[in-house]
């Protein structure tokens, strides 16, 4: 009777560590879509704000167009101040009613709603752009079946930003125009820093104490009347106060706008746009370049995937393609070049073959804002240290931190 009851409490024991087991796994991915997929895109700002937004709303297009099938229902400005009262995961929710099987939620800010939808929906596919909860060595990581994280690897093309403004600038003065502060804002402006300074230094033979890199923050990813700082004021402010270059961290184009403003009036200065590879446009002549998202190629990898039943929650980093930075059908990111001197042209078009070749700028000596040894000499930072980083760097001024 004794070695019965020990038998059963045993087989409990047994039972009760396979349940907890399996709790701790995530869940079983949604059946597939099969030929017909309803796709809903959740974005911060307007569908056609020529930058952020608009740059996954025509990564969506994108993916309508290379996979049959596919329809797109979306909702934009889903930011507090177009739409209060209204949660993210309610208007994905409004999203679902209109039969959408997958949902892309467009801005890291979106992250815990995300997170909210995707555990209530486990049968919706829900790619989370810009975000990490499907990194295992992440911070936020979250194991969810039916969710992709994906962010393209911007850094780069910050960096190749930073150099168009270093090989034109001639007051020696650069200006980052950023949104809010958190660790993307962060690296994506230390990568424009690095960009400059190694092109001051490498490519132009100055003394690196004498490049200004000066970070302004106006609080959102673009203007919001009385919430943010006016990014249009915050943009004078630099070309009023020696800046001749500005390179714009936000989703909105007022940078390339006000410089050529300024220039319209005989002070000659430069911008370089964001995320939306046409932002150039409205500021032709004062435009050095854009580095942009392109969300096509990722976004039809995962519906196709979503259809066919082979999705699985993972994370994506996705690399520029650097046999052509430009190709639509394989980068993630990339860099058009704008009004560039032959001698700054000359300038980005080596600095990406360095970084084809495999230049690392992510590597000691680099120390924090605050004088912390972040890299030791030689020491490469880990994709950790670059994703997580926790200030701006030693030579760059501006808030690291929000008040």
């Amino acid at each position: 009777m004794k070695t019965f009851r020990i038998l059963v409490l045993a087989t409990l024991v047994a039972l009760m560590g396979v349940s907890a087991f399996a709790q701790a796994l995530p869940a079983a991915s949604p059946p597939a879509a099969g030929s017909n997929l309803t796709i809903g895109l959740v974005m911060v700002g307007p569908y056609n704000d020529h930058g952020w937004s608009q740059a996954n709303y025509d990564g969506m297009q994108y993916a309508l167009a290379k996979v049959p099938g596919t329809k797109l229902v979306y909702i934009d400005k889903a930011n507090s101040a177009d739409r209060p009262g209204t949660t993210v995961s309610q208007l994905a929710e409004s999203l679902v009613a209109q039969s959408a099987k997958l949902i892309c939620f467009s801005s890291d800010d979106m992250m815990d709603e995300a997170n909210k939808f995707a555990s209530a929906h486990p049968d919706i596919f829900v790619i989370m752009a810009s975000g990490d909860q499907q990194w295992k060595e992440g911070k936020a990581y979250k194991p969810m079946a039916n969710m992709v994280s994906i962010m393209g690897k911007m850094e780069y093309m910050k960096m190749v930003a930073g150099v168009a403004a270093a090989m034109t600038t001639k007051t020696g003065q650069i200006g980052f125009l950023g949104p809010l502060i958190n660790d993307e804002t962060r690296r994506l402006a230390a990568s424009a820093y690095l960009g400059a300074r190694y092109a001051w230094v490498n490519y132009l033979k100055k003394d690196p104490a004498q490049l200004k890199f000066r970070v302004t923050w106006i609080g959102f990813w673009f203007n919001i009347p009385g919430v943010t700082s006016d990014p249009t004021q915050v943009a004078d402010e630099f070309f009023n106060s020696g800046c001749d270059v500005v390179i714009s961290g936000i989703d909105t184009t007022e940078a390339v706008a006000e410089a050529a403003k300024f220039t319209a009036q005989g002070k000659q200065v430069w911008a370089i746009p964001y995320d939306y590879s046409k932002a150039m446009d409205e500021g032709k002549g004062v435009s050095l370049g854009v580095p942009y998202f392109n969300w096509g190629p990722a976004y039809a990898k995962n519906v196709k995937d979503a259809m066919a039943g082979t999705w699985k929650g993972h994370h994506e980093w996705n690399a520029p393609d650097w046999k052509n930075i430009n190709n639509p059908d394989t980068g993630a990111v990339g860099f058009i070049k704008g009004s560039l001197t032959k001698t700054a042209s000359e300038g980005v078009d080596k600095f990406v073959g360095e970084l084809s070749n495999g230049l690392n700028l992510w590597k000691g000596p680099l120390n924090l804002q605050d004088g912390t040894v972040y890299l030791k000499s030689g020491q490469a930072a880990t994709d950790q240290q670059i994703w997580y980083l926790s200030q701006l760097l030693q030579g760059m001024t501006g808030q690291s931190v929000s008040k």
